[in-house]
This record gives C-alpha cells, sequence and structure tokens, in this order.
C-alpha cells in the first residue's frame, strides 16, 4: 500500500458483492491519462487480498468510464484478459449519457466474450442496479454500501506493517531458535551468531497484532451508523485468520526465542562468571602468590617487622579487592544454583569450589604471613625490652659500689636481685616467643606452592636461635657479675658491720669507763666488803676487757675485708685508736680502783686487828709499829682519794663527786679515830680507868 500510494484505483474493493456472492471489483477511471502499468500493479495488488475460496465465486468488475475516454475504457477491458484471473465473470463497463452511442458499434463486447473469457456489457450508472442490488453498490452508483476508503487505506498499513514485520520476525526468529538448537546439537558449535537480535522488537509486534486483531473482530460484529457495514478485511479476505496464525506463530517462537534468550543469557553471564572466574584465580595463583612468595623474611628488629607488616598489609589490600570479587561472584553462583538449572549445576559447583578452595587458600596464606609477621613483632619487642633491661642491669653493674651504709648496700642489692629476677622472666618469655615463632616457621612450608623456602626459613631460623643465644650469653655474663657483685656488696655489709659494731665495742668500752668513774668509788666499810667490792672490779675489768677484744677482732676484720674489696679502710681509721685510747683510760682507771681497793683492804685489816686484839696480852708492845703503819697507810690512802686519774694525753678525771669522795675519806678518818684512841688507852691505862 505504500509504494501504490493514495491510487484511485484503491477503492476498487468496497466489499460489495453481486448474486452471486462474487465480490465487486471497481475500477475507476478519470479524465487524465491512465498509466496501465500502474493500473496492472494495484489490480494485481488488490486481486491478492481475497481468499481463493472468494475468488472461486468469480469477480464481477465495474469499470466506471464516465469520466474517461472509449479508447482507454476499451484498454482496460482488454487488460482484465491478463490481469484479472479466469474467474472474472462479469464486467460492467459504466458509461456516460449518450456520449459512446456511435462508437459502440465499432467494437462489440459480447461478440469478444469467447476471446475474452468474461462477459462485458455497458450499462448507465442508473441501472447498475439490475445487475447487482443496490446494498452492494456504493454512492457512487446509487447504492446504500457503506465504504470509508481512509479507514480502510489506514487499517490495510497497519495490516501490511504487521504482516511485514511480523513475517521478517517470524524468519529472523526462527534463525536464531534455530541456530541456537543446531548450536546446542553440535556443542555449541553455533552456524550462526547467537548475539544477532531481531530487528523489530517482538513486543511491540505482538502488542500492534493484538490492537489489530482487537479491531478486526469488533467490525465483524459491530455496525457502523447503525447499519451492516463490510469491510475488505473480513474473513473471507484472511486478514483476521492471517492475523491470528501470524500472531500465534510470534508467540510460538517469540516464546522460544524468549527461552534462547534465557539461555543466552544464561550462558552468558555463566561465561561471564567463568571468565571473572578465571581471573581472580589466575591473579590469586599469579601476581598475589609472587606477592606472597617474595615476603618470606621476618625481620631483624622492630622497625624492620613494622615495614614488612605494612608491605603485608599494601598486599592484603590488593587481595581485598580480588576477596570482594569472590563475594560477589559466589552469590551469583549461588543465585544460578538456587535456579536449579541441572545442566549447569555441576559446572557451576565446579567454579564455585575452584573459585573457594583458591580464594581460601590464599585468605589462608595471608593470615599465616600476618600471624607469623606478628609473631615475630613480638619476639623482637621482646628481645628489645630483654636487651634494655640487660643493657641498664650491666650499666649498675659496671658502676663502683660506693654506699653510704648497710641498708643502702641492702636496697642496693635487692634491687640488683629484681632486676636479675625481670631479666630471667624475660629471657623465659623470649625463649618461649622464640618457639612459637619457630613452630610457625616450620609450617611455611604448607603453602610456598612448591617453592624451596629451605635458605629462606634457615636464615630466619639462624637469626631466631642467634638472638635467643645472643640474650642468654648476655644474661650469663650479667649473672657471673651479679653474683661477683653480691659477694662484694655482702662483703661491704660485713664490714659496715664490723666497723658499726666495733663503734658500739668503743661506746660500750666508754660507757663501761664512765660507770667506773662515777659509780664504783665505795671503798667499803671493813676489809670483808672491800675485798668483795675488789672481786667485783676484777669481773668487771673482764667485762671491759671482752668488750675491747671483741672491739679489735672487729676492726681486724674490717681490715681483712678492706684488703678483700680493694678499699682503704672507712671508718676503722679512727676507730681503732678511739679504741685503744679508751681502753689505755680503763686500764689507768682500773689500776687505780685497784690500788685503792687493796688500800682500802690494807687499812680495814689491820684497823680490825688492832681494834679487836687485847691489852694485856704480850704483843701489845709491838702495837705501836702497827699503828704507826696505819696512820700512814689511812693518810697515803686519803691522799689518794683526792688524787686524780691522770690519763697518757694530761687529761684529769677523778672518781665520783667531790661529796662521794668527802663521804669516803670521812669514814677513813673515824676508823683512824679509832685507832689513835685505842692507841692512847694501850699507852695510858689508868686514863681508860679514871674515865671508867
Amino acid at each position: 500500500v505504500d509504494m501504490l500510494g493514495y491510487n484511485p484505483i484503491l477503492k476498487s474493493l468496497t466489499g460489495g458483492k453481486d448474486r452471486r456472492s462474487g465480490l465487486i471489483l471497481t475500477i475507476p477511471l478519470c479524465l487524465e491519462q491512465t498509466n496501465m502499468d500502474e493500473l496492472s500493479v494495484t489490480l494485481d495488488y488488490l486481486l491478492s487480498i481475497p481468499s481463493e475460496k472468494c475468488k472461486a465465486r468469480g469477480f464481477t468488475v465495474i469499470v466506471d468510464g464516465r469520466k474517461s475516454q472509449w479508447n482507454v475504457v476499451k484498454t482496460v477491458v482488454v487488460m482484465l484478459q491478463n490481469v484479472v484471473p479466469a474467474e472474472v465473470s462479469l464486467v460492467c463497463v459504466v458509461k456516460p449519457d449518450e456520449f459512446w452511442d456511435k462508437k459502440v458499434t465499432h467494437f462489440c463486447f459480447w461478440k469478444e466474450k469467447d476471446r475474452l473469457g468474461f462477459e462485458v456489457i455497458l450499462v448507465s450508472a442508473n441501472k447498475l442496479t439490475r445487475y447487482i442490488e443496490p446494498c452492494q453498490l456504493t454512492e457512487d452508483f446509487g447504492g446504500s454500501l457503506t465504504y470509508d476508503h481512509m479507514d480502510w487505506l489506514n487499517k490495510r498499513l497497519v495490516f501490511e506493517k504487521f504482516t511485514k514485520e511480523s513475517t521478517s520476525l517470524l524468519d529472523e526468529l526462527a534463525l536464531i531458535n534455530n541456530g541456537s538448537d543446531k548450536g546446542n546439537q553440535q556443542e555449541k558449535e553455533r552456524s550462526v551468531d547467537l548475539n544477532f537480535l531481531p530487528s523489530v522488537d517482538p513486543e511491540t509486534v505482538l502488542q500492534t497484532g493484538h490492537e489489530l486483531l482487537s479491531e478486526l473482530q469488533q467490525r465483524r460484529f459491530n455496525g457502523s451508523d447503525g447499519g451492516v457495514s463490510w469491510s475488505p478485511m473480513d474473513d473471507e479476505l484472511l486478514a483476521q485468520p492471517q492475523v491470528m496464525k501470524l500472531l500465534d506463530s510470534l508467540r510460538e517462537q517469540y516464546t522460544r526465542y524468549q527461552e534462547v534468550c534465557r539461555q543466552r543469557s544464561k550462558r552468558t553471564q555463566l561465561e561471564e562468571i567463568q571468565q571473572k572466574v578465571m581471573q581472580v584465580v589466575n591473579w590469586l595463583e599469579g601476581p598475589g602468590s609472587e606477592q606472597l612468595r617474595a615476603q618470606w623474611g621476618i625481620g631483624d628488629s622492630i622497625r624492620a617487622s613494622q615495614a614488612l607488616q605494612q608491605k603485608h598489609e599494601e598486599i592484603e589490600s590488593q587481595h581485598s579487592e580480588w576477596f570482594a570479587v569472590y563475594v560477589e561472584l559466589n552469590q551469583q553462583i549461588a543465585a544460578l544454583l538456587n535456579a536449579g538449572d541441572e545442566e549447569d549445576l555441576v559446572e557451576l559447583k565446579s567454579l564455585q569450589q575452584q573459585l573457594s578452595d583458591v580464594c581460601y587458600r590464599q585468605a589462608s596464606q595471608l593470615e599465616f604471613r600476618q600471624n607469623l609477621l606478628q609473631a615475630a613483632l613480638e619476639f623482637h619487642g621482646v628481645a628489645q625490652d630483654l636487651s634494655q633491661q640487660l643493657d641498664g642491669l650491666l650499666g649498675m653493674l659496671c658502676v663502683d659500689v660506693a654506699p653510704a651504709d648497710g641498708a643502702s648496700i641492702q636496697q642496693t642489692l635487692k634491687l640488683l636481685e629484681e632486676k636479675l629476677k625481670s631479666v630471667d622472666v624475660g629471657l623465659q618469655g623470649l625463649r618461649e616467643k622464640g618457639q612459637g615463632l619457630l613452630d610457625q616457621i616450620s609450617n611455611q612450608a604448607s603453602w610456598a606452592y612448591g617453592k624451596d623456602v629451605t635458605i629462606e626459613n634457615k636464615e630466619n631460623v639462624d637469626h631466631i636461635q642467634g638472638v635467643m643465644e645472643d640474650m642468654q650469653l648476655r644474661k650469663q655474663r650479667c649473672e657471673d657479675m651479679v653474683d661477683v657483685r653480691r659477694l662484694k656488696m655482702l662483703q661491704m655489709v660485713q664490714l659496715f658491720k664490723c666497723e658499726e659494731d666495733a663503734a658500739q665495742a668503743v661506746e660500750w668500752l666508754s660507757e663501761l669507763l664512765d660507770a667506773l668513774l662515777k659509780t664504783h668509788i665505795r671503798l667499803g666499810d671493813d676489809a670483808q666488803e672491800t675485798k668483795v667490792l675488789l672481786e667485783k672490779h676484777r669481773k668487771f675489768v673482764d667485762v671491759a676487757q671482752s668488750t675491747y677484744d671483741y672491739g679489735r677482732q672487729l676492726l681486724q676484720a674490717t681490715v681483712v675485708l678492706c684488703q678483700s674489696l680493694r678499699c682503704t679502710s672507712r671508718s676503722s681509721g679512727d676507730t681503732l685508736p678511739r679504741l685503744n685510747r679508751v681502753w689505755k683510760q680503763f686500764t689507768i682507771a682500773s689500776e687505780e680502783r685497784v690500788h685503792r681497793l687493796e688500800m682500802a683492804i690494807a687499812f680495814h685489816s689491820n684497823t680490825e686487828k688492832i681494834l679487836q686484839d687485847c691489852p694485856e696480852e704480850p704483843e701489845a708492845i709491838n702495837d705501836e709499829e702497827q699503828f704507826d703503819e696505819i696512820e700512814a697507810v689511812g693518810k697515803s690512802l686519803l691522799d689518794r682519794l683526792t688524787v686524780p686519774v691522770v690519763y697518757p694525753d694530761g687529761t684529769e678525771q677523778y672518781f665520783g663527786s667531790p661529796s662521794d669522795m668527802a663521804s669516803t675519806a670521812e669514814h677513813i678518818r673515824d676508823r683512824m679515830k679509832l685507832v689513835n684512841l685505842k692507841r692512847q688507852q694501850l699507852r695510858h691505862p689508868e686514863m681508860v680507868t679514871t674515865e671508867s
């Protein structure tokens, strides 16, 4: 229809029928020159529309020559012999009024019936109803048949567009579908490109067909303006059945095409997944594994281990991008597996298993490497702390000990022991960390991808064992130095103790001297008491002697300790002279005390003997000598009480207080008075009788 445009001859099929139910074909002619080729093409097109059944009932052709010339009409009629099929039963030529009368005699159509194959009659428009019912004629011929040519033309355009598109689409879909089936039979070696897409959208064509079918069905059952309306698109013209057939074929092929597209999409998706899986696997087993293989060291310090950790984090960052792709692919594969396509289950599970194995293995290797570096970092951290502790302990041991007293030495010794204990704990922790690290390194071959890591592992193992052995040696040296320092400090404690005890001995001896001078002043009231005092004094002297000897021994020990410590004598330098000075003073005072007590014993013994002797005895004559001796001893004793004790340095010290000495002297004088009285009695007995 698009090619013929709006040719008036297209109005030929109005839908009318003759009395034999044959279709009426109207050929309108105009004053202009009629193009016979165009007419022939148009008639061929129009006569292709009716069905074979309809054509079998024959055609009635109305040639409207009222606006044309006779020779044109005659040419058209003759042309019908070649154009119109043999089923044409009647040709009605509508003539103008009294225009062709003279020319009809020159050509009688009825004489040509046998040659033409159909009957031709000339008839006026108003007499056309003799051959055709008025209801089958349009208004142009005085009939009542309703015919909207523009409506038919539009619908015909839609129909032919649909027919053309659907036919082309069916061919394309069949090619795609058959190509897909053939490809599947040939193990996906397709003879056609399955990426080929239909030239038109199947959904659009189907929608157009459904709308067209709906319109045809509506026009079939509904009249126009309340009357019966017929269209060349009726069932007899194969419009509706053809549309339905095309729609059925389209739906069938489109359903197959959708399945092909689904299979193609699934295959494409599967191929994309497979491609991405191989990308992930190839990267992880290629560059990713190379990165891990290149990172085998553990570093020789905290800084080196931290640098390796930072490098490992960069490697993990690169891997995380591929792991994200793995997660996405795993979700896609899981979705396809849930779809339940059995033909792809094995391949999908194989891809999923391969991807999971590679990713989990690589993730395990990354985690192993991270744990190894973390263990190495902790090992080096413990080693550094232990090294600092050993350095601190060594520095403490290298400083000469110069404590002020024994307490400070004890505090220093306690601190030294605490540091050594801390070193022991640190070394034990280093051994545990090192052994754990060695155990991890021994498992490193499990992810070496066939690479011989014996050399690399040996370097790491040698480094770890070297660090532990070095720390053990340093700790052993420090222990030896601590033992020496401990002995030295204990000797210094002993030295300070000896010096303190020696100084205490001096104090004790000074206290004994002070007690001797201040409290040991009595000489006794008689000989017996004086003897007791003398015995106590000797015991007192023995105590002082023991104190002095103890001090001397302590000072001798300090000399030995100083020689052992290779240090000069400290406080013992003035303690020994002080000890000797006090002891000398004590000795002088003690000797003076002994002399006085001995004189007192002699004085009291003689005095008691004189005072107890009877005067009638003959020995009384010799008492004068005894009296003189007693008097001499008494005076000497009194004189000695007044004389101070003189020390070698020229200092003087008295026994007791002056009152104490006066009391002792008074007692001696009283005894001397008694002796003098006794002496007088012996010289002048009559004086005693007179007095009596």
